[in-house]
């Protein structure tokens, strides 16, 4: 023990202190009280840090999610174990919160990488079949526009076989197709209507070519489609409708 008065260390047995005379009293060490607030007080866990720094770039890079759950958890073990003389226990929280949602996400990320090529390629199918479809009504339209207005002959555009007013349909305003596909751009393609040739003698048959190709290509559609007065639908595979037109295979 020491002395109250003066500090001096006093053996355990006697009653004063030999350095002042002042009665002796159990007293703390001077430098151990002084200290004593300080370790009080504690220090902050630096795994606990780590996890909260590491689960925020989790967010975004996997590996460091899983460092951020790992420092989270050995940091809150040696909280708990230190009786309140480590801190940080809240950061270590927050860190394992952000490192499994970053863990989270992988499932997410994964699923997207696969649906999302799956899902592109289902719509450039779609895409492809309505315009086979669109330019088969087409070639009717063409024929039927032809039949009712020979003086006209074949469209001479697409809006003309379309139109808003039918009551009755004339010849600026056939309501032989849809509005959507008489305006030249339906289900990611374009649809245009080329080379066209009216026999102004009635000796041989109009002549018309139409085109589809994708609005944008590998994303619209992939294949270019064309058609003429003969009603075959030919494709290019490059999607250009030009090589359509003069080296496109039929369509099978």
């Amino acid at each position: 023990m020491f002395c109250q008065k003066c500090g001096a260390p006093v053996q355990e047995e006697s009653q004063f202190c030999g350095h002042c005379g002042a009665p002796a009293t159990a007293q703390p060490n001077p430098a151990y009280a002084q200290a004593a607030p300080q370790s009080e007080l504690g220090t902050t866990s630096g795994k606990a840090l780590g996890s909260l720094i590491t689960g925020i770039f989790g967010l975004v890079l996997f590996p460091a999610a899983i460092v951020a759950i790992v420092l989270g958890h050995i940091s809150r073990t040696e909280i708990r174990k230190r009786g309140g003389r480590l801190h940080g226990a809240g950061m270590a929280l927050t860190g394992l919160v952000f490192g499994y949602i970053g863990v989270a996400f992988i499932p997410i990320l994964i699923i997207a990488a696969i649906a999302i090529p799956n899902l592109l390629r289902a719509r450039i199918a779609a895409n492809e079949a309505s315009a086979v479809g669109s330019l088969h009504d087409l070639n009717i339209a063409e024929i039927s526009y032809a039949s009712t207005y020979m003086k006209v002959g074949s469209a001479p555009a697409l809006a003309a076989l379309g139109g808003s007013k039918c009551a009755p349909p004339d010849e600026s305003s056939a309501c032989l197709i849809d509005a959507q596909l008489a305006s030249g751009q339906k289900s990611g393609y374009r649809f245009e209507l080329r080379n066209r040739i009216h026999s102004q003698t009635g000796m041989e048959s109009d002549k018309y070519q139409i085109v589809a190709y994708p609005l944008v290509r590998n994303q619209s559609g992939v294949r270019a489609f064309c058609s003429d007065e003969t009603g075959v639908i030919k494709v290019d595979a490059k999607g250009l409708p030009d090589d359509c037109l003069a080296n496109g295979t039929p369509l099978q």
